[in-house]
């Protein structure tokens, strides 16, 4: 077992007595939630109008565009190939230019919120691909119209899927926040880092990876269940 990863005991306190423990991880946790929920809301947003994009411009969309089509899954297949420290640094510009600084959880938001978008787009495309053809076209002898079939039966009929996606696009949020904290975003991850990684502090370590741990069971759990009540089939 390497230094970094053994439980080297503490000489002043551990665990409670540890004023890393007592006052940091309050403000982390807080750090780690905010940087995801504002990055959630935007995925959201952006995402879910991409991924309409990507259906109905697809073969089987009510809009069939293959020059659109080719070109917005290019965007998206790009976006979603990046690893997320390689996409966090490579745009440190527009960071800088959109936030005003490349540091803290506000800084963090922006890759973090155009690493998602790409990968619930696709999420938010598959669930509407599955939409059963069947209502689409008994909407359309009714006489709706193209919004009416996007909003009151492609995107009603699949919430169940789109909240479900979201679930897991959050979870991949908490994941890339603890990512983003290593090199400077704050939150759960810099508290790892700097004090169980670098400072060899097994017990702040420990602590961290069990709240990120109940994070994402809260979250798993609530997804769940929003799911379960909107899906009316």
């Amino acid at each position: 077992m390497t230094p970094a990863l053994a439980l080297v005991p503490l000489e002043d306190g551990r665990w409670l007595d540890n004023p890393v423990i007592r006052e940091g991880l309050l403000t982390a946790t807080w750090e780690t939630l905010a940087m995801t929920g504002v990055a959630a809301l935007l995925t959201a947003l952006v995402g879910i109008p991409v991924g309409v994009l990507l259906h109905q411009t697809s073969p089987c969309g009510i809009s069939p565009s293959p020059a659109v089509h080719r070109a917005v899954g290019a965007v998206v297949n790009v976006g979603r190939s990046l690893p997320f420290l390689i996409l966090m640094i490579s745009i440190i510009p527009l960071t800088r230019l959109l936030v005003g600084t490349t540091v803290g959880w506000q800084a963090a938001c922006v890759p973090l919120t155009i690493g998602a978008i790409p990968f619930y787009a696709r999420l938010v495309e598959t669930s509407l691909r599955e939409v059963s053809g069947g209502t689409v076209e008994a909407a359309t002898m009714m006489g709706a119209t193209r919004w009416e079939l996007t909003r009151k039966v492609l995107l009603a009929e699949a919430r169940p899927g789109l909240v479900a996606g979201m679930t897991t696009t959050v979870i991949a949020l908490i994941g890339y926040t603890a990512m983003a904290g290593a090199i400077g975003a704050g939150g759960l991850g810099a508290v790892a880092m700097t004090y169980g990684y670098n400072r060899f502090e097994s017990d702040v370590m420990i602590a961290c990876v069990v709240l990120l741990l109940v994070l994402v069971q809260l979250v798993q759990m609530l997804g769940d269940a929003l799911a379960r009540r909107v899906d009316h089939r």
